[in-house]
Protein backbone atom coordinates (compact mmCIF):
# COMPACT_ATOMS: atom_id res chain seq x y z
CA UNK A 1 0.00 0.00 0.00
CA UNK A 2 1.48 3.40 -0.93
CA UNK A 3 1.49 6.47 1.29
CA UNK A 4 -1.43 8.08 -0.57
CA UNK A 5 -3.58 5.05 0.17
CA UNK A 6 -2.59 4.77 3.83
CA UNK A 7 -3.09 8.47 4.59
CA UNK A 8 -6.11 8.99 2.38
CA UNK A 9 -8.97 10.67 4.16
CA UNK A 10 -11.02 10.82 0.97
CA UNK A 11 -11.09 9.61 -2.59
CA UNK A 12 -9.93 13.03 -3.83
CA UNK A 13 -6.68 13.19 -1.85
CA UNK A 14 -4.52 11.19 -4.31
CA UNK A 15 -5.70 13.43 -7.15
CA UNK A 16 -4.79 16.56 -5.19
CA UNK A 17 -1.38 15.07 -4.31
CA UNK A 18 -0.74 14.28 -7.96
CA UNK A 19 -1.68 17.84 -8.92
CA UNK A 20 0.76 19.25 -6.38
CA UNK A 21 3.58 17.13 -7.79
CA UNK A 22 2.83 18.29 -11.32
CA UNK A 23 2.81 21.94 -10.21
CA UNK A 24 6.27 21.54 -8.69
CA UNK A 25 7.76 19.67 -11.61
CA UNK A 26 6.81 21.82 -14.57
CA UNK A 27 5.13 25.00 -13.41
CA UNK A 28 6.94 27.34 -15.82
CA UNK A 29 5.83 25.22 -18.77
CA UNK A 30 2.24 25.02 -17.50
CA UNK A 31 2.19 28.76 -16.81
CA UNK A 32 3.18 29.48 -20.42
CA UNK A 33 0.46 27.20 -21.76
CA UNK A 34 -2.17 28.82 -19.53
CA UNK A 35 -1.10 32.31 -20.65
CA UNK A 36 -1.39 31.24 -24.30
CA UNK A 37 -4.85 29.79 -23.74
CA UNK A 38 -6.13 32.60 -21.49
CA UNK A 39 -4.63 35.90 -22.61
CA UNK A 40 -6.32 37.75 -19.73
CA UNK A 41 -4.13 36.00 -17.12
CA UNK A 42 -1.26 38.01 -15.68
CA UNK A 43 1.97 36.90 -14.00
CA UNK A 44 0.35 37.86 -10.68
CA UNK A 45 -2.61 35.59 -11.43
CA UNK A 46 -0.20 32.73 -12.09
CA UNK A 47 2.16 33.34 -9.16
CA UNK A 48 2.78 29.99 -7.52
CA UNK A 49 4.33 29.18 -4.16
CA UNK A 50 4.80 25.63 -2.96
CA UNK A 51 1.98 24.63 -0.63
CA UNK A 52 -0.30 27.39 -1.95
CA UNK A 53 -2.05 25.50 -4.73
CA UNK A 54 -5.50 26.39 -3.41
CA UNK A 55 -4.66 30.12 -3.51
CA UNK A 56 -3.53 29.80 -7.12
CA UNK A 57 -6.66 27.87 -8.06
CA UNK A 58 -8.79 30.47 -6.25
CA UNK A 59 -7.24 33.31 -8.28
CA UNK A 60 -7.74 31.38 -11.52
CA UNK A 61 -11.31 30.55 -10.50
CA UNK A 62 -12.09 34.26 -10.01
CA UNK A 63 -10.43 35.34 -13.27
CA UNK A 64 -11.81 32.57 -15.46
CA UNK A 65 -15.17 31.84 -13.81
CA UNK A 66 -14.53 28.09 -13.64
CA UNK A 67 -14.64 25.66 -10.74
CA UNK A 68 -11.45 24.60 -8.96
CA UNK A 69 -12.07 20.99 -9.99
CA UNK A 70 -12.38 22.00 -13.66
CA UNK A 71 -9.17 23.99 -13.39
CA UNK A 72 -7.34 21.08 -11.71
CA UNK A 73 -8.42 18.75 -14.50
CA UNK A 74 -7.38 21.22 -17.18
CA UNK A 75 -3.95 21.78 -15.62
CA UNK A 76 -3.46 18.03 -15.35
CA UNK A 77 -4.25 17.66 -19.05
CA UNK A 78 -1.74 20.30 -20.23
Amino acid sequence: MNQEETNSGSVREPFVTMTKLNFKGSWNELKGKLKQKYAQLTDDDLAFAEGKEDELLGRLQQRLGRSKEDLRREIESL
